[in-house]
């Protein structure tokens, strides 16, 4: 009995939020968007795909960048309606070339950069 994409919950756009975690560190690296499409396709290749809403079409993580993303393991939640998508994750995950898109915390108040864009990225 396989996975069947169409039973996760979409919103009315028909896309779920999928969150990339590295398998090896638990880092969280990055949120994007899937549709079923989206999901077979990582499911089938292995390579993680993304719906990007501003392109309107499909996003191979890494694709242009050289910055993959390899498929570990996908997990549902238990509403159905988030993506959790275990990864192992070559050079920056983040468009600004940060390891990871979260790098600025709000502590006191104030937002501060808590990490640097990767060395010989620039």
């Amino acid at each position: 009995m396989g996975f069947d994409p169409a039973t996760l919950k979409y919103d009315a756009r028909g896309l779920v939020p999928a969150i990339a975690q590295e398998a090896e560190t638990g880092e969280v690296l990055m949120m994007a968007w899937m549709n079923a499409e989206a999901v077979a396709r990582t499911l089938e290749t292995g390579r993680v795909t993304y719906w990007s809403r501003s392109r309107a079409e499909f996003w191979i993580k890494g694709e242009s960048s050289g910055h993959v993303q390899e498929l570990v393991e996908m997990r549902v939640d238990c509403d159905r309606d988030c993506l959790l998508v275990l990864v192992r994750q070559t050079g920056p995950a983040c468009h600004t070339d940060r390891r990871s898109c979260f790098y600025l915390a709000v502590r006191e108040g104030a937002e501060v950069e808590i990490m640097a864009p990767l060395p010989g990225s620039e």
